[in-house]
Parts: C-alpha cells; sequence; structure tokens
C-alpha cells in the first residue's frame, strides 16, 4: 500500500492516528527487523491504533487515568509506542526513561513523577522508587486485542502529552514537558525529512526527545520507522538499510565514521536511500564528503536540545563546508538568536549564547506530583524552567555560537564545557574543529581541566589513526601550532592525552563529563621548555573509554 499524507485540522496526536488507521491501515507503522535471536516483526498504522486501544483498556484497569504519569523502562520497540499511544489517549503522560541512566537517576525520575505505572521488560527486576503497579512488556503484548477503556477522556492540544528528560551530564535529569500541540508544531518543522511514505532508519532510542516529540510528524506523513537493533553495530546498519529499503538514515558522526570505514558498505544495494541526517557533534568535512560519495545522496546537519526539539538544519545543496563547520539556519516555524549575557542580540560573527522560540518549545520543566488532571495537572519547577525560558517564549540553551552572513549558526562549546584559562574563555568545540584536520588524528576532545597558575588549562585527548604510536610531545607542539595558526593563542590545548579511544555516552556522543574528570585527575603539569604554557604532555595512557563497534 502506498502511503499518503493525512490531511485536515487535528486537535491530538490521538485524532492523528486514529485517521492514520483509516488512511494508511496496511503501511508499517514501525518495524522490528530480523536479528541473529529473532525474526522480523511489524505493525501497522490500523495494528497501532487497535493496539494502542487494547493496552490502555489494561492501564486504565491499573489506575491511569487523565493527568496520570506512566514510566516506560524499554528498550525501544513496537510495544514501547504501544505503550506510549495507550496511555495518550488515556489523558496521560509518558515518561520514557532511558534503560542507561543510572539506579540514581531512574530512581530521582521516579520520585518526581510517582507514576501509576511502570512498564518494565521481561525478565527485568523492578526499580527501586515509587513505580506504582509494574507490568511486564509480556501483558502489554497479551492486552493489544483486548478490550478498550470503558470511558475515553475528551482531550486538547494542551494536554500534556510527555515528560523528556536531560541526558544528566551536569547532574540529575531534568524533565521537558510536551503537549499535543508541541507535537503538532514539530511536524509542521520536520522539511525534508519526512516525506509521505518514507522508511526511517533512526539510531535514537525511543526515551529521547528526537522520537518522543516526533510520532505526530511519523503518523501524519506515513513514515515506517525501522527500530535499529542495540547494540548499534555498523554491520547491522548497513544490512537494515538494504533489507529494509530505508529512504531516511541518521546517526550521530561517530555511527557514520564506522559504517563508511566497514567492508560490508562495498556493492550494499542503497538505492532506495534519499537522504543522510546527522548532528549531535562536530561533523568532520572529510566525513560529509565521504558519505555524499559512497551513499550517493545529499547529507544534512540537524541541531536542537532536549527543551527546543526543534531547531536548525542545513538543506540539501549546502556545500561540504558548511555541513561540516555550521548547524544550519532555523528550521521552519523557529526563531533563532545569539545574544549576550544581558539577553541583547549579538552581531554576525560575535559569540553568544543560543536562543531558540518556536511552538515546539517544552511547556516546561517537571516539577513533581500531578494536582487535578490534564496539562493542569502538571506541576512545573517554575524556578528551573524560569531561567531557561521566558515569558515571551525564547529558549536560552545551553550552547554557544555565532552566526554568518547567511543565517547559518556555528557553535562553539556548551555552556558546562567552557573553561576559562588565564581570564579568557575557550570554547571547546571550537578548538576541535580546528585540530580535526590535524595529520593522523582520527579524533580529538578537547576539555578544561584545574591549573594552580592559570586557573584552567586545555587537555586535548586524541585518538591517532589506525591506533598508530604517536610521539605526544611532538603531537603537542603540532597542535598548539594549528590551533595558534587560526585561533587566539590561549584556545591552544596546553596537554595531549594519547588514547584508543574516546568514551560515549549513551547517546554515541563524546563523554566530556568523563573526560574532564581524568584530565583533572592527571599529576600536576611540570615547567618544560618550548611551551609558552609552562606544560608538557603526557605519553600514552590506556583509554576507560568504549568505541561503538
Amino acid at each position: 500500500m502506498t502511503a499518503r499524507q493525512i490531511e485536515g485540522e487535528f486537535r491530538t496526536v490521538v485524532d492523528v492516528l486514529r485517521a492514520a488507521a483509516v488512511t494508511n491501515a496496511d503501511v508499517e507503522a514501525y518495524v522490528e527487523p530480523q536479528t541473529s535471536t529473532a525474526p522480523r516483526q511489524q505493525m501497522t498504522f490500523a495494528q497501532w491504533d487497535r493496539a494502542a486501544d487494547g493496552a490502555a483498556g489494561l492501564l486504565a484497569g491499573r489506575g491511569v487515568t487523565r493527568g496520570s504519569v506512566v514510566c516506560l523502562l524499554l528498550p525501544s520497540s513496537i510495544d514501547y509506542m504501544v505503550c506510549y499511544a495507550a496511555a495518550t489517549r488515556l489523558g496521560a503522560v509518558t515518561s520514557g526513561i532511558n534503560l542507561r541512566l543510572g539506579a540514581a537517576e531512574v530512581r530521582s525520575i521516579l520520585e518526581r513523577t510517582l507514576p501509576a505505572v511502570t512498564v518494565v521488560d521481561d525478565g527485568s527486576t523492578a526499580p527501586a522508587g515509587p513505580t506504582g503497579a509494574v507490568l511486564d512488556r509480556s501483558a502489554v503484548s497479551t492486552a493489544k486485542g483486548g478490550p478498550p477503556p470503558e470511558d475515553r477522556p475528551e482531550l486538547s492540544p494542551g494536554d500534556a502529552v510527555a515528560v523528556v528528560w536531560t541526558s544528566g551530564t551536569t547532574g540529575l535529569p531534568k524533565g521537558a514537558v510536551f503537549d499535543h500541540a508541541s507535537l503538532a508544531a514539530v511536524a509542521e518543522g520536520s522539511d525534508v525529512l519526512s516525506e509521505p511514505g518514507d522508511r526511517r532508519l533512526s539510531p535514537l532510542p525511543f526515551a529521547h526527545v528526537g522520537s518522543m516529540t516526533r510520532t505526530w510528524d511519523e503518523i501524519a506523513h506515513g513514515v515506517t520507522t525501522v527500530i535499529t537493533p542495540t547494540p548499534w553495530r555498523a554491520a547491522d546498519a548497513i544490512r537494515i538499510m538494504v533489507d529494509e529499503r530505508i529512504t531516511v538514515a541518521q546517526g550521530v558522526p561517530t555511527q557514520w565514521a564506522l559504517v563508511m570505514d566497514h567492508p560490508d558498505l562495498e556493492g550494499a544495494d542503497l538505492s532506495s536511500l534519499r537522504i543522510a541526517g546527522t548532528g549531535a557533534s562536530r561533523v568532520p568535512s572529510e566525513l560529509v564528503a565521504a558519505m555524499r560519495h559512497r551513499l550517493g545522496v545529499p547529507v544534512i546537519v540537524r541541531y536542537t536540545s532536549t527543551e527546543a526539539s526543534l531547531g536548525t538544519g542545513t538543506v540539501p545543496g549546502d556545500p561540504d563546508e558548511v555541513v561540516a563547520t555550521t548547524v544550519g539556519r532555523a528550521v521552519t516555524g523557529v526563531e533563532l538568536a545569539v545574544v549576550d549575557e544581558n539577553g541583547a542580540e549579538l552581531p554576525t560573527g560575535e559569540v553568544g549564547r543560543v536562543r531558540l522560540r518556536s511552538k515546539a518549545v517544552m511547556r516546561g520543566y517537571w516539577g513533581g506530583p500531578r494536582v487535578g488532571t490534564g496539562s493542569t495537572g502538571v506541576a512545573y519547577d517554575l524556578e528551573a524552567t524560569r531561567a531557561v525560558l521566558a515569558e515571551d517564549g525564547w529558549l536560552t540553551t545551553g550552547d554557544f555560537g555565532a552566526l554568518d552572513r547567511s543565517g547559518s549558526l556555528r557553535l562553539v562549546g556548551r555552556a558546562n564545557e567552557l573553561y576559562i584559562r588565564g581570564g579568557y574563555n575557550v570554547y571547546p568545540a571550537e578548538v576541535e574543529a580546528v585540530l580535526g584536520g590535524y595529520p593522523g588524528i582520527e579524533q580529538v576532545a578537547v576539555v578544561g581541566a584545574p591549573d594552580p597558575v592559570l586557573g584552567e588549562v586545555g587537555v586535548a585527548f586524541v585518538v591517532p589513526i589506525d591506533r598508530a604510536p604517536i610521539d605526544a610531545d611532538e603531537l603537542l607542539a603540532g597542535l598548539r601550532a594549528t590551533a595558534r595558526s587560526s585561533l587566539a593563542d590561549y584556545k591552544a590545548p596546553d596537554r595531549v592525552v594519547v588514547v584508543d579511544s574516546l568514551p560515549l555516552t549513551s547517546m554515541m556522543k563524546v563523554d566530556k563529563r568523563s573526560l574532564a574528570a581524568r584530565a583533572a585527575s592527571l599529576p600536576p603539569v611540570r615547567p618544560g621548555p618550548g611551551s609558552s604554557s609552562g606544560t608538557t604532555p603526557d605519553r600514552r595512557l590506556p583509554t576507560n573509554g568504549a568505541r561503538a563497534s
């Protein structure tokens, strides 16, 4: 069956799925590809709608009502999305919890949401904390064909749908709350990444904002979401792109680099692919060129934050240099600004805090137990919300950047990554962008470390190409010279640590918190000749990081 765009005015995502169950009844909504241990599974839009009714009946029987919270401790799966749709039609708020969060982080989420029901994977132990009724995944699967709930609440666009948790890299996760209207706004800003009938392969866990807030978009466009098996492997990604006739493939730069280097890519039939998307971290221009050449499709970059949901992006036809050095211009429905510490807009080229404004922005940070029903039942953390979200709708992100003459945004670092060397601000992403092209380097990550004289100094963690032996003293001198050729001298790294790989977060981003802790634990530097900072580099050290396979 050929997928068709869902036309018409809808108040809620529940209404959109009801329409899709008729218009695109036999179109696959979700696919779990075949693996070595499991057969291929699929669910059409009509089946999704019916399954959500049955699961809603199960949840209602466990006390879920309008304004309740349903926590999902599930892997990305068909059952995850059945639970999400079921909770939504009851007027409940779905709280997806990343399975890679620590026990303390999970408990903090449970204590703040006080869920009526928590759904866990089969064979998993219920987490510590207030879980409400605990359901196994198999119970949800069994309920798909069961009776729907007796009562169906009248929903409105302002009813909260999801609370999406930040990564927690600077403390306990914060929960960004989105309603039906938020999801509708995301669909309006989807542009080139969504066309009717697309088959999309995305590595994002379903608990991520990239999945939780995009259901309206995917339903309305009749998009088939092909679920990436975990753990992620380049060989699986290539096989699935071929077998499932993927049209839109997405991944972070680390994943795409592994795909480009994998022998299975040679001769793979990717004729169905029409676009490749990436983001989340700097994309080397060499990688962009390799992707265009090997995949034969345009490469685009997307940028946003959990709280914003929508942000900026490049477009097909943008030069490789634009894709590699910027995150593009504001997408449809989004306003973009770069401001100083007083909130005043900065001129082109000057670095400041990135702000975004759109109808897709979160309604606020989750604050605690509900009082009442629907959106009025969400208790917001007003202090935390006001710290980033102004009354006029402008969201201040945690990123620093600058706009070029075309309106494209160049990111230079996150607020929590900035370090101050001798009184001068240094943005690691800006330094990494320059050092990334240094000969013999595959990856580089820069963090700040305490220094008794300068306050903080820059430490560059470097992965050599092919893990070749490398002289750290010579490398440091070369990196400093390269940095100084393009940047102010105080931005040049003061130390270098050669490692086999960089540690990654659950989102396949470089784990800067881990690297900063390691940099802080290095022995004090000793004055040495040939270095204006008075530091000497470390010799090769073993890495505590992990590399995707």
